[in-house]
């Protein structure tokens, strides 16, 4: 195996390696310089263009047609999306590798799965007007510069609005890059443009300038971790400055005699310049090294190196890793260095190997968490063995020593040998792994339809497989040319007993590739209702989204559908759905009843439930005020009931509707000749009516109405009664108990009612004598209630009831006993 050091290259102080990642890249036709190219973070996916401001080679119709190219590292063509929306001014991707793509004229796609699904949105503020001159990206956004310079930022892609930054110069803009957010003191972007001799910092309220001299500058880049910012001068000059403008970091002379195509950083201690076919990189004070290639050269930057990636080879430069040059470096002396070295004497079975044992046995748990550490840093197997092996001899020596970080290694670099085969084509790095995480990972592997890989590492990282399911069946019900039962029994026996899987997602995908067919078979497969029912709803399956609804017993999802569905149906054809659905239509009464009167009233009409829907009218009536519309609705309800007089409650209900349209009248009647017009009468019942007419001493009224509406005479009587004790017409009701012998109801509500009212002289001289029909006990009690004792003892006495004078002498009092004692000696037998 070749030495791990063969590919160092010192720069200044420090080691850089260029690891070949993949090589026959990309076919030697593609001319890579007539190409705009963009690469995804963390070893993600790459985008080629073609640059429209260059000329190229003229291979057919069919190759000439424009379009976005999207390949893995290793060269494989992912997805190719033909393009022929307008020129395109921007191409960048998210940190989560969504591809976007902008227009001159401002319109942004977001490409979310590799596969050309996307959504849009527009920039506005101007940029269709004036036009899109170029943009700049960030892990969750981007800016685009208009060609009035005006700047337009959009910081999430998930919920884009485009917001205008402050106002720049108009000047010519030599050149430009951005401040992520995450590395502001404002923590919102901002952007540095190179105009003049200076550079302006533009936020989203001030466009400073930081009077910088020797401009104009050609290039300028800003660091991983946005600390320093290179400039390259028109002259040939590297700056390096801290990103607040205050230091100087250090300055470097090319001497080059034309402008590099690119200025990329190398994680966040060099500078890449590159040319056609050449790589400069400048390292800590001035420090140079150089690379040369056959081809055209591309940058891809990355957050702890740069991909260079031509038509032959796809590399990796960065910085050696502190862990892994400690161990490999010439002459290294570290416990990490030796103990790998006594792997090799242990192989060679030599006893130095229990020297070099001894020799670090006071560092050994270092040493085995540094050969760990760099065994992650490593792409070549071999030497990630080695650094493994080192590392479980060394902690096999000790007592004491936790193997969680062993272990994890060596999950995480099965992971990494995994997707770094040229056939998945993502050579991540370590920390690129720690960044992006085992989930996303997933997802990428997911989104470039590695379904059988994606669902091992899964398993081994025991993370859900439930999405990969899902996606590679929503594949399925959109590609496959299958008949549809068959794509629906081969998904359904695929995802057979596996948990977590929502058929309402992978419907909707054939749903949205006009399989509704498919789309209703795979639903009912769905055991969620909520998730069921919106999308039979935007299928148009009104009846079985209700019928779904309903069988839940869902209240609230029943009224969601019962509520899209009358914003969406004509009237008739939303009561033919409730028709034999009972908790439907019982939910929309109830609805109706509060909200919705005139509904209420269709439903009714539509149904044929007349007596309902008289009732609704009835109650309408009711809360009228102006007599006519009253009576107008109590005809409504009346006609509405009468074809059904032969069932007697309707006809009870026609005969009630009558009356009250009768009794309306003669109110108004009543208000118009005893009132001047005013409601005394209006809004009574007939009781109230008959009440109030004879306490205003319009009693032949009040008995003519009552023999309109035939009301009954015991009624009258206690409607009489209470009307002339409330005005204490005392003689009218003396001259009733002297007129007639006979009362309808009796005397004893009449003595009961006025000597409620405090008259006990007439309830008493008039009407105890008139309740013949009582017991003579009863009678006492009732003069008793009057305060006349001896009346009550003399009505005893007739009844030669001496018990009860005996009780009442316990309640008399004053001269009242007297007279109760002479009552009862009257009753004594005589000796």
């Amino acid at each position: 195996m070749s030495n791990p050091t063969a590919d160092w290259e010192r720069v200044g102080d420090r080691f850089y390696r260029k690891i070949k990642l993949y090589d026959a890249v990309f076919d030697q036709d593609l001319e890579l310089e007539n190409y705009v190219i963009a690469g995804a973070p963390c070893a993600g996916a790459i985008a080629l263009y073609r640059d429209e401001d260059k000329l190229h080679t003229y291979r057919g119709s069919q190759a000439s047609k424009s379009g976005i190219d999207i390949y893995s590292c290793a060269g494989r063509l992912i997805r190719r999306i033909n393009w022929d929306k307008g020129s395109i001014r921007g191409l960048g991707w998210s940190e989560d590798e969504k591809l976007l793509v902008v227009t001159k004229d401002g319109v942004v796609r977001c490409y979310y799965d590799l596969q050309g699904d996307f959504t849009q949105f527009s920039l506005g503020n101007g940029a269709e007007e004036h036009g899109v001159e170029a943009c700049r990206f960030w892990s969750t956004g981007f800016v685009a510069i208009l060609s009035n310079n005006h700047l337009v930022a959009v910081s999430h892609y998930n919920e884009p609005r485009p917001k205008l930054l402050a106002t720049p110069p108009e000047d010519f803009v030599h050149s430009w890059t951005l401040i992520p957010p995450a590395y502001t003191l404002s923590r919102s972007v901002e952007v540095l443009l190179a105009i003049g001799q200076t550079i302006y910092v533009v936020d989203s309220s001030e466009a400073e300038d930081r009077v910088l001299p020797s401009g104009p500058f050609k290039y300028v880049s800003v660091s991983p971790n946005g600390l320093y910012v290179t400039l390259y001068t028109e002259d040939g000059m590297v700056w390096v400055i801290t990103s607040d403008f205050q230091n100087k970091i250090g300055e470097y002379e090319s001497k080059a005699k034309t402008i590099p195509k690119d200025v990329q950083w190398c994680g966040n201690d060099s500078v890449l310049l590159a040319w056609e076919d050449e790589v400069h990189m400048i390292g800590p004070n001035g420090a140079l090294l150089k690379y040369y290639y056959d081809g055209w050269v591309h940058l891809l930057a990355d957050i702890d190196g740069v991909r260079i990636l031509t038509n032959d080879v796809c590399e990796f430069l960065q910085k050696v890793p502190s862990a892994t040059e400690d161990i490999f470096k010439l002459g290294s002396t570290s416990p990490a260095s030796v103990l790998l070295d006594a792997v090799d004497q242990l192989d060679k079975k030599s006893p130095k190997a229990d020297e070099n044992i001894q020799l670090i046995r006071p560092n050994l748990p270092d040493a085995v968490a540094a050969c760990v550490q760099a065994a992650g840093q490593e792409y070549s197997t071999h030497w990630q063995k080695q650094l493994l092996k080192a590392a479980s001899f060394g902690k096999s020596v000790l007592d004491l020593y936790s193997s969680d970080d062993f272990v994890d290694m060596c999950e995480r670099l099965r992971v990494l040998n995994a997707v770094r085969d040229y056939r998945i084509g993502l050579p991540l790095s370590f920390e690129q792994y720690e960044r992006l995480t085992a989930e996303k990972l997933i997802q990428r592997l997911i989104n470039r339809r590695e379904y059988l890989l994606a669902i091992r590492l899964s398993d081994y990282l025991r993370l859900p497989t439930n999405r990969i399911y899902v996606h590679w069946a929503s594949q399925k019900v959109r590609n496959s040319t299958a008949d549809e039962d068959a794509i629906c029994e081969t998904v359904v026996n695929k995802l057979a007993n596996k948990r977590g899987i929502s058929f309402e997602y992978i419907a909707r995908a054939a749903h949205d590739e006009g399989r509704s067919h498919l789309a209703t078979q795979l639903l009912n497969h769905e055991s969620r209702a909520g998730k069921q029912v919106p999308l039979l709803l935007s299928m148009s399956e009104d009846e079985l989204a209700l019928d779904k609804a309903t069988a839940s017993g869902d209240i609230d999802l029943v009224f969601f559908v019962l509520l899209h569905l009358k914003k969406t149906l004509p009237l008739a054809s939303f009561f033919r759905l409730l028709t034999n659905r009972p908790l439907a239509t019982a939910l929309v009464e109830s609805s109706a009843r509060d909200q919705d009167q005139s509904l209420l009233k269709d439903l009714y009409y539509q149904d044929d439930r007349r007596l309902d829907g008289a009732n609704l009218l009835f109650s309408e009536a009711l809360a009228q005020t102006a007599p006519q519309t009253k009576v107008d609705k109590l005809k409504l309800a009346s006609k509405l009931i009468a074809d059904n007089t032969k069932d007697s409650t309707a006809s009870l209900y026609h005969k009630s509707f009558q009356e009250a349209q009768a009794l309306i009248r003669l109110q108004t009647s009543l208000d118009n000749d005893l009132h001047g017009g005013e409601k005394v009468y209006t809004g009574l019942s007939l009781n109230a009516t008959l009440h109030r007419l004879i306490l205003t001493a319009h009693s032949k009224r009040a008995t003519k109405a009552a023999s309109e509406f035939r009301v009954p005479d015991k009624t009258l009587a206690w409607i009489r009664l209470r009307a002339l004790v409330a005005k204490r017409d005392w003689a009218e009701l003396e001259e009733i108990a002297t007129k007639n012998k006979r009362s309808s109801i009796g005397w004893e509500p009449y003595f009961n009612e006025i000597l409620g009212a405090g008259n006990t002289k007439l309830a008493g001289g008039v009407f105890v004598a008139k309740c013949t029909g009582l017991t003579a006990r009863e009678r006492s009690d009732m003069w008793v209630k009057c305060g006349m004792i001896t009346k009550a003892g003399e009505e005893l006495l007739k009844a030669r009831d001496a018990e009860a004078l005996e009780d009442l002498r316990a309640r008399a009092s004053g001269g009242g006993v007297g007279d109760i004692d002479r009552m009862i000696a009257r009753l004594r037998p005589k000796r």
